[in-house]
């Protein structure tokens, strides 16, 4: 490397390699923004031909476009900025991660310190979503899902059912104080339950219940389930939170070493492997230099 103290890389390696796994890195995820936004449309699309309601938490398919559209964008931009070296795109681009990444972890962190108003919130949205059950295909799918896959039923317990107008006890039918189905025990794999298991149940108590339905609430269950998975939770996290880091090292890495570059030698020259500004010449720039601002001058 050069002796030079006010370069903080010499190499004209270390510039290409930032530009390129910075420039894939941005690719990959405006890819998979795109992708997500293509699903989130697909699905709201699907979500307004039936009909159903239009709440932000009973529409995971406004939350896809959101996420997709936040992607695509923020991705884009490190693409731009890759490609055209635009230190104000980089930082936009690296200052964007870096804001995500925190916001992600305060909220985390939030969550757990303030653990009673978290499993409050979404027990007070999963009502929200039983009241509603019959008429928005997108909660109920998820709820049917989130019963059968973690055992439970309702939000807090089962008797959340009761604020549904087809389950209220005070409702004519065959489903008034019942549940769905999927609240059901089933003793056998792929058993298909009784859909009027659930049939009057919300008159008897817990423990008369036990071997008719789940009565855990799905909160709680969820919770179990992660203390008991923590090792995959850990990986989810991981999964999610270390690529946003990664982004941000590698943008402030490329950074500086575009600075580096602008600083030493402000104009178009071959100096990045030689210090020795005497020996320097100037060099016939090629159409790639157009596309990468501080890319060595070629021969």
């Amino acid at each position: 490397m050069s002796n030079n103290d006010d370069i903080r890389y010499c190499h004209k390696f270390s510039y290409v390699f930032l530009k390129f796994i910075l420039f894939f890195y941005a690719i990959v995820f405006w890819l998979i923004g795109a992708f997500i936004l293509a699903i989130g449309i697909y699905a709201e699309v699907e979500r307004q031909r039936y009909k159903t309601l239009e709440g932000v938490f009973l529409a995971p398919a406004i939350i896809l476009i959101v996420l997709g559209i936040v992607m695509f964008i923020v991705s884009l931009i490190g693409v731009l900025a890759s490609l055209r070296d635009n230190l104000t795109l980089l930082k936009v681009f690296m200052y964007t991660l870096a804001i995500c990444l925190i916001l992600e972890l305060l909220g985390g962190i939030l969550a757990l310190v303030f653990r009673n108003q978290t499993v409050e919130l979404l027990n007070k949205n999963i009502r929200r979503g039983i009241v509603n059950y019959y008429d928005d295909l997108d909660f109920k799918n998820i709820m049917d899902f989130v019963q059968k896959k973690f055992k439970c039923c309702g939000g807090q317990e089962y008797k959340d059912w009761s604020v549904n107008m087809y389950h209220n006890c005070s409702a004519p039918g065959p489903l008034a104080c019942g549940v769905p189905y999927t609240c059901c025990v089933t003793t056998r794999p792929n058993e298909v339950a009784n859909t009027l298991c659930g049939y009057k149940v919300l008159e008897k108590e817990r423990l008369d219940l036990i071997k008719t339905i789940h009565i855990r609430g799905c909160t709680d269950a969820f919770f179990i389930w992660l203390m008991d998975n923590y090792k995959i939770m850990a990986a989810v996290l991981l999964g999610i939170l270390l690529p946003q880091f990664f982004g941000v090292i590698v943008s402030w890495l490329y950074i500086t070493r575009v600075e580096d570059a602008i600083s030493e030698y402000g104009h178009y020259m071959d100096g990045l492997l030689n210090s020795n500004m005497h020996e320097r010449a100037s060099k016939r720039h090629g159409r790639v230099s157009k596309w990468f601002k501080c890319m060595p001058d070629i021969d």
